[in-house]
């Protein structure tokens, strides 16, 4: 009898851990989503943002939002190595309005059959600042639309620094469409043309940028991977770069983006990879 009932309290233990364990996954996807969506006013989609080429905050940002970024990389080019480094801040003033200021640095590095003068001078490229504001935010269809601008001045390299200072300007107006397929599949698009003007000259080049990707997030977790294929028109000429990435959390407000580039169709670019590493401050929520 007693080797019976405890068969019996066995066998519920296990159905029931197993029941337990078949909704676990598709239960955190609602209480995450749930917890980014529902949590306040106004509303919000949650979508998962490229690692290489970010957004200016979330889309949909809430007021009282705000994020540090920091990033590393490194490209192998054909005859010579650059490092490119990062420091930036993203805020939201008020609801889907948010701002970014971006402080990008390149160092390089010549091959051993390179001549040192053919090296390029290491360099502060820019001072970027930016701006984007998400007009359409659609929870039922899990879609977000927004727009914005970059305006980056250009500043001279190292070796000739503040002859001039500024030597020229990037206008780079953009458009953002967002969608969740479901609770873990996501998609993004992010395009504009972007017009550089030099001083010196007078002349501006424009090309086009076509930025789409494709995330995996896992189940209830920020962490994700995917890809993103970035693409550039620039008259008669077409490169694109595809960036397998993965994000993971390390801290409850710490992230950990890490991205490879693969050039498809560059002729002086070869492997590259890039590390970004994201901290958002708690903000007082409504």
């Amino acid at each position: 009898m007693y080797i019976k009932t405890s068969l019996i309290v066995f066998m519920l233990l296990v159905s029931c851990s197993y029941a337990a364990a078949q909704i676990t996954n598709s239960e955190k996807d609602s209480l995450y989503i749930q917890h980014v969506e529902d949590y306040q006013e106004p509303d919000k989609v949650l979508h998962a943002e490229p690692l290489y080429i970010d957004l200016i905050r979330d889309l949909g940002a809430r007021k009282g939002e705000k994020e540090w970024n920091v990033g590393l990389g490194l490209t192998d080019n054909l005859r010579f190595d650059s490092y490119e480094a990062l420091v930036e801040y993203e805020w939201a003033p008020i609801d889907r309005l948010g701002f970014e200021v971006e402080l990008p640095f390149t160092f390089y590095t010549r091959a051993l059959e390179t001549e040192l003068g053919s090296v390029p001078s290491n360099q502060l490229n820019s001072i970027k600042i930016a701006t984007q504001w998400t007009f359409f935010v659609n929870a039922p269809m899990a879609m977000s639309m927004a727009i914005g601008y970059i305006n980056e001045f250009e500043l001279s390299d190292f070796r000739n620094f503040g002859d001039p200072f500024i030597k020229g300007n990037v206008y780079n107006p953009f458009f953002v469409v967002a969608k969740r397929w479901g609770s873990n599949f996501h998609s993004l698009i992010y395009t504009g043309p972007k017009l550089e003007q030099h001083f010196s000259s007078n002349k501006v080049h424009t090309t086009y940028d076509v930025n789409t990707s494709f995330h995996y997030m896992i189940s209830g977790t920020r962490n994700f991977i995917g890809v993103e294929l970035n693409k550039t028109f620039d008259q008669n000429d077409f490169d694109m770069t595809l960036r397998p990435q993965m994000r993971l959390g390390i801290a409850e407000n710490l992230l950990i983006g890490i991205v490879a580039g693969i050039p498809v169709s560059r002729e002086n670019e070869r492997l590259s990879s890039f590390v970004r590493l994201i901290w958002e401050p708690k903000h007082k929520r409504k």
